[in-house]
């Protein structure tokens, strides 16, 4: 009488067990992200790369803008994903999934597209990572996807009603999906 092995078999299926839940689990918690290439609008030679990543609740914003003057830029996401008038206008507002007042980042009370101001050195160059609540990358009302991103030309104030007089749009980008 042959002798059946059953171990190998139960090893084999457990081990397929675990690598399933490890991929579903790696599913659940997809990180989320988006892109955004800023382009100069009319007369202007700014430009740049945004990222958006989803963390939990909120979005981390990072990136690297050139081509401005030094010191502070209101930063913003518009709410149309459209940068072809020759001033930026075609983006349309601040995106303001909450129908709240301007302000600035850490207000309890502002526009979701409301992320403050970017800092540019001397060399005219904006790096920076700002983390945003009130804001998602998906199909949430809330979502960024399709939506622009605005370099302006002066600070926002963040008081300002309805955008926060920060000037000029100087640059506009088109907000994608980057998975």
């Amino acid at each position: 009488m042959k002798r059946v092995t059953r171990i190998p078999l139960l090893m084999l299926c457990s081990t397929l067990a675990i690598a399933g839940c490890d991929s579903m689990r790696s599913m659940m918690t997809k990180t989320h992200s988006a892109t955004s290439i800023v382009l100069p609008t009319k007369d202007s030679v700014v430009k740049g790369v945004v990222r958006f990543t989803q963390r939990e609740e909120r979005v981390l914003v990072s990136g690297r803008i050139t081509g401005l003057t030094p010191g502070p830029h209101g930063f913003h996401i518009h709410e149309k994903g459209d940068c072809s008038a020759p001033d930026g206008s075609s983006a349309g507002p601040h995106f303001n999934p909450s129908t709240s007042r301007h302000g600035g980042l850490h207000d309890d009370m502002r526009h979701g597209g409301d992320l403050g101001n970017i800092i540019a050195d001397a060399d005219g160059v904006a790096e920076f990572t700002i983390e945003a609540a009130g804001i998602s990358i998906g199909a949430e009302p809330d979502s960024v996807i399709g939506r622009s991103v605005i370099v302006h030309a002066q600070p926002d104030d963040m008081k300002s009603q309805p955008a926060g007089n920060a000037g000029p749009r100087l640059g506009c980008g088109l907000i994608s999906r980057a998975e």
